[in-house]
């Protein structure tokens, strides 16, 4: 049975190097991946390939949309640990629908029996746009996993990803696994959010530089550890989402706060700070002053 996960988020927050260190992750635990960028910037799978690989969008068109004469080889490139690996591209920019190549990307790898071939499959989905084609994937998913920090605009965005895999969740078995902290150094506000929307809390990765280095070097943080395995323990907390992944948890079908509701937490949270409350130990100390 393939394990099919779609990884949503505000746009520039990390998706697709949380999805290509998962990915790798997935494949150190032995499994057959596939990523699949559903991103008219075509870059989901750089720190796998090193290169933007062609996509199924410049591909079809070299075949002049002739399906029947595209073969696996010519969308389909290997990456590290063998993760295999596809951008689907967009159309040129101010025409078309990008989300309509998301979706003829999912018809072309059905058609070459793609699916059939993987242990996981994982969609890298563009920003937070769940309307149209770019929320096709969560149509095929098993698990939606959303990437946010501690801020408010990333948290509102994680909101209306929720929403959608709510409506999804009707007429799909979908779930939501849950949230991924990127290299954030609190998590005060994503706490205050999941009190407000229950959900699961995978992973929260500290305010690590070399996970940015990364990407600029095009590289996952597995093989940036066999140079230096100072690194080690970052590829932790990938190996840990892919084993709660591999666990098939539970998940959740979230109920999304209303938009007004949710800037009101999010904005009171700032704007009204809560005092750190005094111990009893605390108190002890000051009457010792």
């Amino acid at each position: 049975m393939t394990l099919t996960l779609a990884v949503y988020g505000k746009g520039g927050i990390g998706k697709s190097t949380t999805s290509c260190n998962i990915s790798t992750a997935l494949a150190k635990r032995g499994k057959k991946v596939l990523q699949i960028g559903c991103d008219p910037k075509h870059d989901s799978t750089f720190t796998l390939t090193g290169f933007l690989i062609p996509t199924i969008i410049d591909t079809l068109q070299e075949k002049d949309f002739h399906y029947e004469d595209i073969w696996p080889e010519d969308v389909i490139y290997k990456g590290y640990a063998g993760v295999d690996c596809v951008e689907a591209g967009g159309p040129p920019a101010g025409a078309g629908c990008g989300g309509y190549v998301v979706g003829e990307t999912v018809k072309l790898l059905k058609e070459l029996n793609a699916f059939d071939e993987y242990d996981v499959i994982l969609f890298d989905v563009l920003g937070d746009v769940v309307c149209g084609g770019f929320a096709a994937p969560l149509n095929y998913a098993d698990y939606c996993l959303i990437v946010t920090d501690n801020g408010f605009d990333a948290l509102f965005a994680a909101n209306r990803i929720a929403a959608s895999v709510r409506e999804k969740a009707r007429t799909h078995p979908l779930r939501l696994a849950g949230l991924i902290g990127n290299r954030t150094s609190k998590r005060d506000l994503i706490d205050k959010y999941v009190e407000a929307v229950p959900m699961p809390v995978l992973e929260i990765l500290p305010l690590i530089e070399d996970i940015r280095v990364s990407r600029v070097k095009g590289k996952t943080l597995f093989e940036m550890t066999e140079n230096d395995p100072s690194l080690d323990y970052v590829c932790n907390y990938y190996l840990n989402i892919a084993d709660q992944l591999l666990a098939m948890p539970e998940g959740v079908v979230p109920n999304d706060a209303q938009d007004r509701e949710l800037f009101t937490l999010l904005s009171d949270f700032y704007l009204n700070p809560q005092a750190p409350k005094q111990t009893e130990e605390d108190e002890l100390d000051l009457m010792m002053v």
